[in-house]
């Protein structure tokens, strides 16, 4: 498939758009601090989703309670079902804004949009009263508690089969939904799935700079407005309406100020594992594949050979940076959707059989 230029939006940043997965780690642009809005009221869930679920999934050895953020499609049996997995250190509402626009779009369309552990569910060890939390984020571990959210939030829903889906991932999310699609666990039920601003080669790369991002950012805020605050003016997220309503997810109150949910040094054992293989695994996906980028120097060779052969569908944004469905999150919501009735076979009306035709009587 071609590669695509998606049309300049109406952001106010496009001439500094990142360029790399390293600017986008790595670099932080002060903005004008006149060109900031003051008001960076936070916004709730309920704007964007009809339900918050939380999923209690337990086994011998471990108890989750897994957090979901939920608008379920109009037709269950047509769908779409678009099932969101956020990046590292984000939350489920990083598709906070595009899921309103998806529905802006699309009123029957349902959003499903997942938290990992440590990101807003919480895995510890069985039985609960043990209250010791369980430091796994291998990226099996990762696929086995996004399926797990997936048919919780069936189960709870009562769908005989999950609605035709795309899974969308970010980042980190964009690996965890490779996996997925790579194995082939949700069937034909899979329509596509798409990945935003991740490659494995410049991922990894990218992993050299994470101790320093870390070190430079904040460690604690004074308030959620301050951390919102910081988040526009270090263009880290370019909508101020997207950090209303991600930023303080991000955030748990400690000493009268707010720090971290997420420690992702904690991580740290696990980051190349996460994108070890995901060019390879990508393209064996089996479902209709999209890869959506704010720079085409993010692609690697393995990546360039697909691409030109026809494998998936680019998008390059180049006005947004890494946290593309936050920056535009209608552009995003367009592409997704576009991408869904593109590769949607089930509103594929096939010709009669010739056998058909023949017992009533007609000639072919």
């Amino acid at each position: 498939m071609p590669l695509t230029t998606a049309d300049e939006g109406n952001s106010s940043s496009s001439s500094d758009s990142s360029a790399s997965t390293n600017d986008s780690v790595d670099t932080l642009r002060p903005s004008d601090s006149a060109s900031i809005p003051s008001t960076t009221t936070p916004n709730p869930w309920p704007k964007y989703f009809e339900q918050e679920l939380f999923l209690d999934v337990n086994t011998a050895a471990q108890h989750a309670k897994y957090h979901v953020y939920l608008t379920p499609p109009k037709d269950a049996t047509k769908g779409p079902l678009f099932i969101c997995h956020h990046g590292a250190g984000a939350t489920g509402m990083s598709f906070a804004c595009f899921a309103a626009a998806v529905r802006k779009e699309m009123p029957g369309a349902g959003i499903c949009s997942l938290e990992a552990r440590e990101h807003g569910s919480y895995v510890s060890a069985s039985p609960p009263s043990a209250n010791e939390e369980i430091l796994d984020f291998s990226i099996e571990t990762l696929v086995h508690d996004t399926l797990a959210m997936i048919e919780g939030v069936k189960q709870r829903q009562g769908w005989k089969t999950l609605p035709p889906s795309v899974l969308i991932g970010h980042s980190l999310g964009g690996a965890v939904v490779t996996r997925i699609a790579a194995n082939g666990t949700l069937g034909a039920q899979l329509v596509g799935f798409a990945v935003l601003d991740v490659v494995e080669g410049s991922a990894i790369e990218a992993l050299l700079h994470m101790k320093t991002y870390l070190a430079s950012r904040p460690s604690s805020f004074a308030s959620v407005d301050q951390a919102i605050n910081w988040h526009i003016r270090s263009r880290t997220i370019r909508d101020l309406e997207s950090a209303r309503a991600s930023v303080p997810s991000l955030l748990i109150p400690k000493d009268d100020r707010w720090v971290w949910r997420t420690d992702l040094a904690r991580t740290q054992r696990w980051w190349e594992e996460w994108f070890t293989g995901m060019s390879g695994l990508f393209l064996r996906g089996r479902a209709a594949k999209a890869l959506v980028l704010a720079g085409t120097d993010r692609l690697d060779k393995e990546l360039m050979v697909g691409q030109m052969q026809g494998k998936f569908q680019l998008t390059v944004i180049p006005e947004a940076g890494h946290f593309i469905q936050e920056d535009v999150p209608e552009k995003t919501a367009h592409l997704m959707i576009e991408f869904f009735k593109r590769n949607d076979r089930s509103s594929l009306v096939l010709p009669p059989k010739v056998s058909d035709l023949l017992a009533q009587g007609k000639r072919v």
